[in-house]
């Protein structure tokens, strides 16, 4: 006699299929939901202040290039430490990007903002 296959989730003995692991689909949903939600959070954690980092960056910078400060980027909430790429020039200046929008640190409390021209996106596809 085989032993009695069990929900993963709710432990309830299932039955049906040899390969069956869950009772049904709300067990299943809640199984993997648990089993993920930790990854989960913080990959969510970590788009949320990406996608607040560009905002500020569309914000402050509608021409595509002007200047601001550093203190008016951190009081509209933007944080430094997340960004999705790093760009060095040939004269060895470093631009940082959150999506399209970069930024450079000047003199003082100055930050140059910039915008990728779009046409020159490469795609990856």
């Amino acid at each position: 006699m085989n032993p009695e296959r069990t929900c993963l989730d709710c432990g309830e003995p299932l039955h049906g299929r040899a390969d069956k692991k869950f009772c049904n689909d709300l067990c299943r949903n809640n199984y993997n939901n648990q089993l993920n939600s930790n990854s989960y959070n913080l990959v969510r954690n970590i788009n949320n202040i990406l996608r607040r980092n560009r905002r500020v960056l569309e914000e402050l910078n509608p021409t595509g290039k002007t200047k601001t400060t550093r203190k008016k980027l951190a009081a509209k909430g933007f944080d430094f430490d997340y960004i999705t790429s790093v760009y060095q020039t040939k004269a060895g200046a470093v631009y940082l990007y959150c999506y399209e929008y970069g930024y450079l640190f000047l003199e003082g409390d100055e930050v140059l903002l910039v915008k990728k021209d779009e046409s020159k996106v490469v795609s990856s596809n």
